[in-house]
C-alpha cells in the first residue's frame, strides 16, 4: 500500500510541475507579446499624432498587469501554508491584483482628461494612416493569444489562464474603436476629433477593465464570503452525508479562487464520538471533492435534539 501511495504522490508531483511549467510558459509568452504590442502602439501612436492608438497601448498594459499576477501567483500563492501563514499566501495574489487596477484606473483618467481637453481645439491635427499598423497588429497577435492560452489553460484545467485568455481577446475587442477613429479621422481631416472621441472611448473600457480587476480584490481582502449560490451548494452536499441531521453557521472565507469553509453539523446525540467523528470526515472529504473550489473544511459537531 504504501508504495502504491508512494506512487500516487510522485505521479501527483510530477502533474504539478507539468501545470506550473505550462503556465509559466504561456504566460511569459503573453507578457513578451503584450510589451511588444504596448511598445509598438504607443510608438505609431506618436508617429501617427493618434490619441486613440496611444490611448489602447496604456490598455495593454491591462494584460501586462494580468500576465505578472499570474506569474506571481504560480510562484507565491501557490505555496504551501507555513508558521507564519497558516491559511497560505493567497491573499497576495489579491494585494498586487489591486496594485494594478489602481496603477490602471490613474493612466485611464490621464488618457480621458487628455482626450476631454483637446477635442474642441480649432488646429487639431487629423492622425496619421501610420498609427493603424499598431492597432492592426495589435488585434491579430491578442487574437491568436487568445486562442493560444485558453487552449492550453483548458487542457490543464486552469481557470486563470482561462480567465487571462479572455483578457487578451477584450484587449483586441477594445482596440476596434481605436481602428474606426484613426480609420475616420485620417480619411476626412474635418473629423479628426473623432481620434479624441476614440481616445475617450478606450479611456472607458480601461476603466471597465480597472473595475473587473479591483472589485474582486477589494472583496477579497474585506473578507467577503462566498457567494449565495455557493453557501447553498454547501449545504445542499453536507446535508446529503448520511447521519447529518442539520447543518447551520456556515462561514467562508474567499482566498484566491479558493474558499475555506467552516460549518456546524448536527448529528444524532446518542452515537459515540467515534462515530460523530467519521461523519464529520465524509463532510469535509465531499465537500474538498465536489463543493464549490473548496480548499480547506473545518466542521463543527453538534447534538442534534429532535422538538
Amino acid at each position: 500500500m504504501s508504495m502504491m501511495k508512494r506512487d500516487k504522490t510522485n505521479s501527483q508531483s510530477h502533474e504539478h510541475a507539468q501545470y506550473v511549467n505550462q503556465v509559466r510558459q504561456i504566460t511569459w509568452i503573453g507578457l513578451a507579446v503584450n510589451f511588444f504590442l504596448f511598445i509598438l502602439k504607443l510608438v505609431f501612436g506618436f508617429l501617427g499624432s493618434s490619441q486613440a492608438v496611444i490611448a489602447d497601448a496604456f490598455h495593454s498594459l491591462s494584460d501586462i498587469g494580468t500576465d505578472i499576477v499570474v506569474l506571481l501567483g504560480v510562484k507565491f500563492w501557490s505555496a504551501p501554508p507555513d508558521e507564519d501563514h497558516p491559511f497560505g499566501h493567497l491573499r497576495i495574489e489579491a494585494i498586487v491584483t489591486f496594485a494594478i487596477g489602481i496603477a490602471l484606473f490613474v493612466a485611464a483618467l490621464g488618457i480621458g482628461y487628455n482626450a476631454l481637453s483637446t477635442i474642441r481645439e480649432v488646429n487639431l491635427l487629423p492622425p496619421g494612416k501610420i498609427a493603424l499598423i499598431g492597432v492592426v497588429f495589435s488585434i491579430v497577435f491578442k487574437e491568436i493569444l487568445y486562442h493560444w492560452t485558453k487552449a492550453i489553460g483548458t487542457r490543464s484545467k486552469s481557470s486563470a489562464l482561462i480567465a487571462n485568455a479572455w483578457h487578451h481577446r477584450s484587449d483586441a475587442i477594445s482596440s476596434i474603436p481605436a481602428l474606426i477613429a484613426v480609420a475616420v479621422a485620417s480619411i476626412n481631416p474635418n473629423l479628426a476629433f473623432i481620434d479624441n472621441v476614440g481616445a475617450l472611448i478606450v479611456s472607458l473600457l480601461i476603466l471597465k477593465v480597472c473595475w473587473d480587476i479591483i472589485n474582486p480584490a477589494i472583496s477579497e481582502l474585506a473578507d467577503r464570503g462566498a457567494s449565495k449560490k455557493d453557501l447553498e451548494k454547501i449545504n445542499s452536499i453536507a446535508m446529503g452525508i448520511n447521519g447529518v441531521k442539520s447543518v447551520h453557521a456556515i462561514r467562508t472565507r474567499k482566498l484566491g479562487s479558493c474558499l475555506h469553509v467552516d460549518l456546524h453539523v448536527l448529528v444524532d446525540g446518542d452515537i459515540t464520538v467515534t462515530m460523530g467523528h467519521d461523519i464529520s470526515e465524509v463532510v469535509k472529504h465531499e465537500l474538498l471533492e465536489k463543493g464549490p473550489e473548496v480548499l480547506d473544511v473545518v466542521v463543527h459537531l453538534e447534538p442534534y435534539m429532535s422538538s
